[in-house]
């Protein structure tokens, strides 16, 4: 199977984004908000989605490589929409179910280029 960045998104539910924010923060991830901040401002209905953009390796690391870096497109519980990033193992990312269409993953680029970039790890879990 190959490692290669697939060009799509995947919607992923509140409870699927911490669990994947969990596993980042397990493996020692450096791009991700931390559990904490996402528990208690993702809307808790909400559908978020990722989208990657590249693999990032870690040559010290290569238990852990490679990460595929995502952009999370979040909708917090004001309902402002706020774009952060997250590294996702490959094979976390493939588990996730297709289930947008090409209209719906045009959309939504559009909305992660203008939604407010939220800052990563801020250290407290």
């Amino acid at each position: 199977m190959t490692d290669e960045v697939p060009r799509t998104i995947r919607a992923v539910s509140t409870e699927q984004l911490l669990l994947l924010e969990e596993e980042a923060a397990a493996l020692g991830f450096s791009r991700r908000l931390s559990v904490g901040w996402v528990r208690e401002h993702a809307a808790a209905s909400a559908t978020h989605y990722l989208l990657p953009l590249f693999a990032h390796d870690l040559r010290h690391r290569p238990e852990v490589s490679p990460q595929w870096r995502c952009y999370t497109l979040l909708t917090v519980v004001t309902g402002e929409e706020v774009r952060s990033l997250l590294d996702v193992r490959p094979d976390t990312f493939r588990a996730l179910p297709e289930s947008l269409t090409p209209a719906d993953k045009t959309g939504i680029h559009r909305r992660v280029e203008r939604a407010r970039s939220q800052v990563g790890y801020d250290g407290a879990e």
